[in-house]
């Protein structure tokens, strides 16, 4: 048998379990919305504890919170930002669009805290309120996208720029070993002129470098944070200077640097910054579904495949062919990338859902935002240790590609002209002949003026070959 006790709020008893430590509120929200589906990630939940710290230091410095009961909310805020409650937040996301349940949760379950840590009772709000105190000088209509921003930004900051760094420098570090290794570049799938392998992955390199560029472009707006509207942006209820004691409080716990957002109006109204960040991660996972796929192509085989990379050994198999490997890792990372893309379509759609004076759609932006941040930094982890810095490539399938490719008789362009290379390569096509034999035997140039012409390893930068 569940033991309980009973609550009274504004609208009468409430019933909840004897053992929770959320109120009457986050209890008629459980049996409003249900307690299955989505819930919020713990990192939400735990920047929630850090904006309750802040608030608590603001309110304290302002005079308008008695030091006793400040410092009480303080520290059971901070029990809630380590995550050692977070079994104490059960709302899922799908709830009132300006997150007003969750706010009110993290509001309950601090303020219980504080209370048992004053001698006071589970659910007396006595002496700490969850109102009066913990919610003191805010709304959920400015505390919630505060903590939006400031999940976004510390997920940012610890786990996904990190992640990419490393991509980008392992990706660098192939290109630098692999810049003297030829081979033969493909357009339209089809056979190019060559290249070197450096080249190629000098290209992933600097995508990944451009990805991280842009996510940083959008923290100076990340860090402005609109706490201290309160319900509308003016700020009723709240001292004079708020925001500035909060920014700086909630700095100094996290080690970013927060200011206040000059319109709160714009930062409590709309979710622009955040619908910016999205597009960035956007446009992040086509360049990762671009590189993990080539990759996995790249490496296909090992027999009746491309075959060019040497993808590491996972130790996975199929169900049914033995032994046989499967580019795992660069699946994931695609994966991962499509999840991306479709959560962009809902964070759009969300920030879209802006009206008067509030975004009603911050949950859901939210959850997909940190989500793709989170699915991100996981895959690009697990692809840069695990397959990418044990890649190796074959240098034998390069080889015999640049000796059969048809396309090296573009360097004569220069000497014979365009219609004679076509002949060239047509013969050779049609004879199964090297370009090489092609050109011989159709009479344009000798053996050796083909040699001297065709040099693959000077056909990867700009230059002419060489006339008689």
């Amino acid at each position: 048998m569940t033991l309980t006790r009973t609550e009274h709020d504004a609208f009468g008893p409430v019933t909840l379990p004897a053992d929770r430590y959320w109120g009457a509120q986050t209890q008629r929200a459980l049996e409003v919305f249900g307690g299955h589906g989505e819930r919020f990630s713990p990192e939400l939940i735990h920047a929630f504890g850090q904006q309750k710290v802040a608030a608590a230091r603001a309110n304290r410095r302002l005079g308008v919170l008695p030091a006793t009961l400040a410092e009480a909310i303080e520290h059971a805020a901070e029990k809630v930002a380590s995550g050692a409650f977070d079994e104490h937040f059960p709302l899922t996301i799908w709830q009132t669009g300006s997150g007003t349940q969750t706010n009110m949760n993290a509001n309950e379950v601090i303020a219980n805290l504080a209370n048992l840590a004053l001698n006071g009772e589970l659910g007396s709000k006595h002496p700490v309120h969850p109102n009066d105190h913990v919610n003191r000088s805010q709304s959920s209509n400015d505390s919630f996208p505060t903590v939006m921003h400031l999940a976004a930004t510390l997920q940012l900051r610890d786990q996904l720029l990190p992640a990419l760094g490393a991509l980008r420098d392992a990706l660098a570090d192939k290109a630098q070993a692999w810049a003297g290794v030829l081979k033969i570049g493909r357009t339209h799938l089809m056979d190019a002129v060559p290249m070197t392998q450096g080249q190629a992955f000098d290209a992933f390199a600097h995508q990944i470098g451009h990805g991280i560029e842009r996510i940083e472009g959008c923290l100076p707006r990340l860090r402005l944070l609109p706490q201290g509207g309160t319900a509308v942006g003016t700020g009723l209820n709240s001292p004079e200077g708020f925001d500035v004691a909060f920014c700086e409080a909630l700095s100094a716990v996290t080690g970013e640097r927060f200011t206040p957002n000059p319109s709160k109006f714009e930062g409590m109204g709309t979710h622009d910054t955040l619908v910016e960040l999205s597009g960035s991660l956007n446009v992040l996972a086509v360049s990762l579904s671009k590189i993990g796929n080539d990759i996995r192509l790249l490496g296909s085989g090992p027999r009746c495949g491309l075959s060019e990379l040497r993808l590491p050994d996972d130790g996975l198999t199929s169900s049914i062919m033995p032994g046989k490997r499967n580019p795992t890792l660069a699946e994931v990372l695609v994966q991962a990338a499509m999840q991306v893309m479709g959560n962009h379509t809902t964070i759009t759609l969300a920030g879209a859902s802006s009206v008067f004076e509030l975004n009603v759609a911050k949950p859901v932006l939210i959850h997909n935002l940190l989500q793709s941040i989170g699915v991100l930094a996981h895959s690009v982890r697990i692809f840069t240790d695990k397959l990418l810095r044990g890649l190796e490539i074959n240098r034998q399938q390069l080889n015999d590609n640049l000796e059969n490719a048809l396309l090296m008789a573009t360097a004569l362009n220069p000497v014979l002209g365009y219609d004679r290379v076509a002949q060239i390569t047509r013969k050779a096509l049609q004879e199964g002949l090297s370009p090489k034999s092609a050109a011989v035997a159709l009479g344009f140039i000798t053996p050796e003026e083909y040699e001297r012409w065709v040099r693959p390893e000077l056909m990867v930068a700009p230059g002419l070959a060489e006339r008689p």
